[in-house]
């Protein structure tokens, strides 16, 4: 089967089954490494991507579903004014340690700015709560993610 879809504003066509985990297609197929595979089972948050503007974990869509849609991987968001605010924030605040984590963080960053660019720390932990890290504990990435929304006024 032939499920045709934009990945970073690119048409592609995905020639496999649509059954098929999102994820293996982007890693696998598109060469697009910087959706991680963690738990594989829709509790980490490494495999964040934007569907459609939507923050999901690429590991529980079935690449059928994408039929039409719009994908961001954070190789597509790298290039945006929204990423270099993040990215400055994040390192500002030591918010990055083995970086594993960082892609998903990065795409929920932005998912939780795009629905309210004032969030609060609470809102912003709330949005977090589906992306884990190991390393840096998350005051860190909540205090970059607020920074992020104060310096980037305008951009969400």
């Amino acid at each position: 089967m032939s499920v045709r879809f934009r990945v970073n504003g690119v048409e592609v066509a995905a020639h496999t089954a649509p059954l098929r985990r999102l994820l293996d297609v982007l890693r696998e197929d598109l060469d697009l490494k910087g959706t991680k595979e963690g738990c594989g089972e829709g509790e980490c948050g490494a495999c964040a991507v934007l569907l459609d503007g939507r923050l999901v974990n690429s590991c529980l869509v079935p690449v059928g579903a994408v039929e039409g849609c719009e994908v961001v991987t954070i190789e597509g968001f790298r290039d945006t004014r929204r990423h270099a605010a993040l990215s400055e924030a994040f390192g500002a605040a030591g918010a990055v340690q083995c970086g594993f984590c960082t892609p998903g963080m990065m795409l929920a960053a932005d998912a939780i700015l795009a629905a309210n660019p004032r969030a609060s720390r609470d809102e912003i932990r709330e949005g977090l709560s589906g992306n884990l890290c190991r390393c840096t504990g998350y005051n860190m990435i909540v205090e970059a993610i607020a920074a992020a929304a104060r310096k980037g006024e305008g951009l969400w």
